[in-house]
């Protein structure tokens, strides 16, 4: 099993159940969790493939990452994991979503530097990380995070950044560098509470 597939498994688990979790918040039925679920392990990946034209979104043609995602989203819902994700101030989506973001971001990176355009490389990094999550929160009815959560998308931007200079050196330790930088970045800041200033 190659990292990337590592990458992209550990990354929709983590993401489904960020989602999930948000659902369960929400007291939503089984059908909104495993949508929500769904929607932010693999909304990130369809809104890259659109701007990059790839059609269908490849979460389309191999819809195995949407089935864990569901699988994962179904999970959650057993009553007894339920009441453990319902607890307040439960971390597990604080690490959840941080984990999605950290991994997504360096495979939007991948799918971009097939271009050889850096500005696309970091820009559908950024996106493919937090896209989902934007899809998560107003499915939810919530404020999308990364407009006021402790630097959320710069986390995902720095890696991105990252993983497009150290590219040519070696691309899977790229990948992997960047990951633990976004995941870094974003457990520090929600520790610190660094946050952007507002208006």
């Amino acid at each position: 099993m190659d990292l990337l597939l590592v990458f992209e498994i550990v990354g929709t688990i983590a993401f489904a159940l960020s989602g999930a979790y948000v659902a369960i918040e929400k007291h939503m039925d089984i059908f909104g969790v495993v949508v929500l679920g769904t929607t932010t392990a693999v909304g990130g990946g369809i809104i890259r493939d659109m701007i990059l034209g790839v059609t269908p979104p490849i979460a389309f043609q191999e819809p195995v990452y949407a089935g864990i995602a569901i699988l994962i989203s179904l999970i959650a819902f057993i009553p007894r994991l339920r009441e453990t994700l319902n607890k307040p101030n439960n971390p597990v989506l604080l690490v959840m979503d941080t984990i999605g973001l950290a991994v997504f971001t360096v495979i939007g990176v991948r799918a971009g530097m097939a271009f050889d355009n850096v500005f696309l490389a970091v820009f559908v990094g950024a996106l493919t990380g937090v896209g989902g999550g934007v899809v998560r929160d107003i499915f939810a009815n919530n404020k999308p995070y990364i407009f006021f959560k402790h630097f959320y998308a710069c986390a995902s931007l720095i890696g991105a950044a990252l993983t497009v200079l150290l590219w040519n050196w070696d691309k899977s330790w790229a990948m992997l560098i960047g990951a633990v930088a976004v995941f870094v970045l974003r457990i520090l800041a929600a520790r610190f509470r660094w946050k952007l200033p507002k208006a």
